[in-house]
C-alpha cells in the first residue's frame, strides 16, 4: 500500500465536515466519500480534495478502497453502516476507524478480529469521543489496580447534539440500557441504577446510560463488571425511567421515523459553543478487597476531542500500525493518548 490515503467516509455530515477541513488545515489531503454524491463533491471542491462517493449495498464497496490505507467512516447510524465498510476493509486489508458510540457496532467489530488478523487490517471502532476519553482513563484506572473486578466511567458535558448524534439517540431508546455484568453485557431499564458522582465541580446525581465503553472497557482492561453515567437532574432521571413503559412503542417504525426526522433537524453546535463547553469526564476501578482507585480528566468538548483523537489515529496506523485485528483506542495508542489531545489534561488518580 502507498501508506498516504485517508478516505473520509460521510464527510459532509457535521462530524465529518469538521474532520475534513481539519485534515486539511493539518496537509492532509484525504479522499471525501459519501452516498450523497452532490454533497461529496459540494464539500471536495471547496477544500480542494478528492471526491468519491459511493453506496455501502452490494458487493462494490471493496473496490473503491483499493487504493486506500485508512477509512475514517463517520455515517451513522453506525448499526446500519458499519458492517458493510468493515467488511470491505478486512477484504482489502485497508485500515478501519469509525466515530461510533453504539454497542452492537463495537461488539460486531471485536466479533471480526480474527478476520482482519488474516489480512492485516486494523480495526478501531469508537476513534472520536465515543470512546477515547473514557476509554484510555479505564485503561489507566485498570494499570492502577491491576486486580479490579468493577468499573465505573461517567462524563459531564453540556455541548449539544449533531444530528447524526440524534438520530442515533432515539435508535437507542427502544434497546433500554446495558451494563456489564460478569464479563457479560445485559439488558437494564433506562436509569437502572443512580448515584452521586463528583465530576470535579461537586456531586451530582448521575444515571446508567448504554455507552460504548459497556463493550469496549473490558476489551481494554478485562475488568467483568462494567457501568457508565451521565449526570442528570432528579426531575430528567424521573422522565428517563417513564420512557421505560413507553419503550414497546419507541420501538415502531412510524414512531422511530418520527422522531429522527425531528432529531434530523438539529443542528451541530457552533464553534463558540464547543469552545465554551469543555467535558468532565470520571471513573472508578474496586477490587474484591474493597480497594478503590478514583480517576478525573478534563478535556475539550466532545467534537472537538472526536476530530483531532480521529485524525491522529488516523495518522498513527499511517505511519505505525500494529498487526491486524480489532483495537480499542487505548489497545492501539495507549493510555496516555487522550492526553496528547488539544484542550486535554494529565489523567489524575486518587485512592477514595
Amino acid at each position: 500500500m502507498s501508506h498516504d490515503r485517508i478516505l473520509i467516509y460521510g464527510a459532509y455530515g457535521y462530524t465529518g465536515e469538521l474532520i475534513a477541513r481539519q485534515a486539511v488545515s493539518e496537509g492532509l489531503s484525504p479522499v471525501l466519500s459519501g452516498r450523497n454524491a452532490a454533497g461529496v463533491a459540494a464539500l471536495a471542491q471547496s477544500l480542494g480534495l478528492d471526491a468519491r462517493p459511493f453506496d455501502l449495498e452490494g458487493d462494490t464497496v471493496a473496490g473503491q478502497l483499493a487504493d486506500i490505507d485508512v477509512v475514517l467512516h463517520c455515517a451513522g447510524p453506525f448499526v446500519d453502516t458499519a458492517p458493510a465498510m468493515v467488511a470491505a476493509c478486512i477484504a482489502t486489508g485497508t485500515h478501519y476507524l469509525d466515530i461510533t458510540g453504539e454497542i452492537e457496532v463495537f461488539e460486531h467489530v471485536f466479533g471480526r478480529d480474527a478476520d482482519a488478523r488474516e489480512t492485516g487490517a486494523v480495526l478501531c471502532p469508537g476513534a472520536g469521543f465515543d470512546v477515547v476519553p473514557t476509554d484510555c482513563l479505564a485503561a489507566a484506572l485498570a494499570e492502577s489496580l491491576p486486580d479490579a473486578t468493577e468499573l465505573a466511567l461517567g462524563f459531564e458535558s453540556r455541548s449539544g447534539l449533531s444530528p447524526g448524534t440524534a438520530k442515533t439517540s432515539v435508535e437507542g431508546l427502544a434497546g433500554g440500557g446495558r451494563v456489564r455484568r460478569n464479563g457479560r453485557i445485559v439488558k437494564v431499564a433506562l436509569a437502572a441504577d443512580v448515584r452521586e458522582i463528583d465530576f470535579g465541580d461537586g456531586p451530582k446525581h448521575a444515571m446508567t446510560i448504554p455507552w460504548g465503553d459497556v463493550s469496549t472497557a473490558y476489551y481494554s482492561t478485562r475488568i467483568p463488571s462494567i457501568a457508565v453515567y451521565m449526570p442528570m437532574s432528579p426531575g430528567r432521571i424521573r422522565q428517563v425511567r417513564w420512557l421505560n413503559w413507553a419503550r414497546p412503542l419507541l420501538g415502531l417504525s412510524p414512531v422511530k421515523n418520527f422522531l429522527k426526522a425531528r432529531a434530523g433537524r438539529v443542528r451541530g453546535p457552533d464553534a463558540a459553543t464547543r469552545a465554551r463547553h469543555g467535558t468532565r469526564v470520571w471513573g472508578e476501578v474496586r477490587n474484591a478487597s474493597g480497594e478503590v482507585r478514583v480517576g478525573r480528566l478534563q478535556v475539550a468538548n466532545g467534537y472537538d476531542v472526536t476530530v483531532h483523537a480521529s485524525l491522529a489515529l488516523a495518522r498513527r496506523l499511517l505511519t505505525d500500525a500494529p498487526e491486524g485485528g480489532a483495537y480499542t483506542p487505548s489497545k492501539l495508542a495507549g493510555s496516555a493518548f487522550v492526553e496528547t489531545l488539544p484542550g486535554s489534561g494529565r489523567i489524575a488518580i486518587t485512592n477514595e
